[in-house]
């Protein structure tokens, strides 16, 4: 099955509750007036997109329905469609993943416990792999002996290299250790993986500043990227914690899992728009070639199917 066809299938749930629910409320409208507006906004923040977005969305849909003096309700999925499209692919101008013009490149990988944080991690570095670039993953969450543990199942799955400490050790050092032996051993791309912290503790969030600290003195350009990772089946919460790690960390791109099968897929357009951070991978699925570079266009097909 190609990507395209598991992105249409994963977003299954999500065009039962956004793009069936939309072509529901044209459907027996004869005219298009204030109240079928009201409607589609309304349609719209159920769907999980997101107040401000929708709000963004349904100002778009009146401009053009002006401008092209569009009188058939009917016509507004298709319109929405193309909303929608131009709103994800103007904050998805930078959705591939920076590279630095020398030295390794150094990705800090970021989230909440239980959103596929490592998994993502070790499909990414098969990714790298898969392109001929020598890989080497640090072992940051150090509160946990079971995530580095996880960690280094992934890692021997994808074949690259792995450099871990003893649990409870100072995440910091094991970072600044990891961009040192990348460079003494010529590797192509660091990933660092960081413990799945709480949005919400302040504390943890000073260590994620902290850790990108450290790795700056040595490579003063790096981290190159930091991934959020954001589970796509909790909706607004996603969004919200797009906001506290943006905040703490300087996020530079998304990487949103469970896509597939859930029925929040919405969540893309609201992050896209609320938080001009664009989302750079997007999975599918629990193969290690679920993961995949995010493509709006194909997003958008899908989602409409």
């Amino acid at each position: 099955m190609s990507f395209f066809a598991k992105l249409k299938e994963g977003l299954a749930k999500t065009r039962q509750t956004f793009v069936d629910k939309v072509r529901e409320t044209v459907r027996f409208r004869k005219k298009i007036d204030e109240e079928l507006f009201e409607e589609l906004e309304e349609t719209l923040i159920r769907a999980d997109v997101g107040a401000e977005a929708s709000l963004k969305l349904v100002e778009g849909l009146r401009q053009q329905v002006r401008e092209k003096r569009v009188e058939d309700p009917g016509q507004i999925p298709e319109l929405l469609k193309e909303q929608i499209r131009n709103l994800v692919a103007s904050a998805a101008m930078t959705n591939a993943i920076a590279s630095a013009p020398e030295g390794p490149t150094v990705i800090m990988v970021v989230g909440v416990n239980g959103v596929g944080k490592t998994t993502s991690i070790g499909k990414l570095a098969a990714q790298y792999k898969g392109e001929g670039k020598k890989v080497l993953v640090a072992a940051g969450d150090t509160f946990r002996a079971a995530a580095i543990d996880q960690l280094e199942v992934w890692a021997r799955r994808a074949e690259v290299d792995i450099i871990k400490g003893q649990e409870g050790s100072d995440p910091a050092a094991l970072a600044f250790d990891a961009v040192q032996a990348a460079r003494s051993r010529r590797m192509d791309v660091v990933i660092i993986d960081t413990a799945g912290r709480l949005h919400t503790k302040s504390n943890l969030m000073e260590e994620l500043k902290k850790i990108k600290r450290v790795v700056s003195r040595d490579l003063p350009e790096a981290p190159h990227e930091v991934l959020l990772v954001l589970d796509a089946s909790t909706g607004q919460n996603a969004i919200q914690q797009a906001k506290i790690f943006g905040e703490a960390a300087g996020v530079t791109g998304i990487v949103l899992t469970k896509l597939d099968g859930s029925s929040k897929g919405g969540v893309v357009v609201g992050i896209t728009s609320e938080m001009k951070i664009p989302v750079k991978l997007v999975g599918v699925g629990e193969k290690i070639d679920d993961l995949r570079p995010f493509n709006p266009n194909e997003y958008v097909d899908a989602l409409f199917g």
